[in-house]
């Protein structure tokens, strides 16, 4: 019998198509996420993305705190690109490019107000923390035309000099030509982890289930927590397996320098394989079929690839998307890849990215295993 050895039948096809929409209708996690995805898509698109970068926390060292350099950073501050969040000695400013709190330090050195109004352009350095060029070049252009647009106006008995009024000195610092595979193979390195270990855990389950092995492992004696661990441990090394192969071709390939501890590297490459192995094994709790716990994967990857700061600046973002991203796990852990690849931040400086993930992982742990016991009553 072939496909056309009966003529179409038009209500035929209606009950088929209506069967479908039922089914459909059923199943409410699929609804959800054809409804879900494209107005999250369109969220974080529309609203969230920024290509052009502002706000940017800026810290400010000031040697000679005249009128002229106060000008200087309330048009910084007046112009968007630049948030300022404070005046700091410099230990303090290169101790918050170490740990990524803030994205430039602008230093006003001794003199800065006399040279000025002497019709010498003085020196202003900007310290920039370019591990992520695009969100540094923006920002320094502006620094740029800045000088005579604030002080021009400030100096009306001075001729202005054919030469600018100061000197711009910008100091990229950890990827002074602004390479830009410095920063995106250390974040390859989170995004391949996030995909491959919540996937590869969130089929094992529901795997279990639709081959019908599901209710011989409910009838051993193993408890909830044992059944997660012990589905989540082999994957541990598959994940450093995948570590090792971006390390070799960043090096060799790429030649992105490891300025930090390599064993550290793999300590926090370590925990966050973890905190994405615990998240895939609570979503093969909660799914019924491997579909939807592909589905659930999508839905968590999405906002952890467009929020983390992998493909577009994270402090160029919205503070509400901030405050989604730093929920992520992959925001905070290529702060650390890139601190300890790049900078050379050692055991001292990663706490603050550390508990975050630590949190997550608790968290979801601990869903994980009510919603699992759920699941065996």
């Amino acid at each position: 019998m072939t496909l056309f050895s009966h003529s179409f039948s038009f209500s035929r096809w209606i009950g088929i198509l209506l069967k479908e929409f039922i089914q459909l209708k059923r199943d409410r996690l699929t609804f959800g996420m054809i409804v879900g995805i494209p107005i999250m898509q369109l969220v974080l698109f529309g609203y969230a993305i920024n290509a052009d970068p502002k706000h940017l926390p800026t810290a400010v060292v000031m040697a000679d705190p005249g009128p002229f350099a106060r000008s200087y950073v309330a048009a910084m501050q007046n112009s968007d690109y630049f948030k300022i969040v404070g005046s700091v000695d410099e230990r303090q400013a290169n101790d918050l490019l170490e740990r990524g709190q803030v994205q430039f330090v602008v230093t006003f050195p001794p003199g800065f107000n006399r040279d000025l109004v002497r019709g010498k352009p003085p020196v202003l350095l900007v310290e920039a923390d370019a591990t992520d060029p695009m969100a540094a070049n923006g920002a320094i252009s502006v620094l740029n035309r800045l000088g005579a647009e604030v002080f021009a106006p400030d100096l009306p008995g001075l001729q202005r000099p054919s030469a600018p009024l100061i000197e711009l000195r910008a100091h990229r610092r950890y990827n002074p030509e602004g390479l830009t595979f410095y920063n995106i193979v250390p974040g390859l390195m989170g995004v391949i982890l996030t995909l491959t270990m919540v996937l590869m855990t969130g089929l094992a389950m529901t795997r279990e289930r639709e081959r019908g092995t599901f209710e011989n492992l409910l009838a051993t004696p193993a408890t909830p927590l044992e059944v997660m661990t012990g589905k989540i441990v082999p994957y541990i090394l598959i994940g450093l397996i995948q570590v090792t192969l971006i390390l070799v071709a960043a090096r060799w390939l790429f030649d992105v320098p490891m300025h930090g501890s390599l064993l550290l590297l793999y300590g926090v490459v370590l925990l966050f394989i973890c905190a994405n192995l615990t998240l895939g094994i609570t979503f093969s709790s909660i799914a019924r079929n491997q579909l939807q716990a592909m589905q659930m994967t999508i839905f968590f990857f999405m906002p952890s690839l467009l929020l983390s700061g992998f493909m577009f600046p994270f402090r160029g973002m919205p503070e509400w998307a901030q405050m989604i991203g730093n929920v992520l796990p992959l925001t905070h852990f290529l702060i650390l890849v890139r601190g300890i690849m790049l900078k050379g931040n050692g055991i001292g400086m990663i706490w603050d990215q550390v508990w975050p993930i630590l949190l997550f992982m608790g968290a979801v742990l601990a869903f994980g295993l009510k919603t699992f016991r759920r699941t065996l009553d």
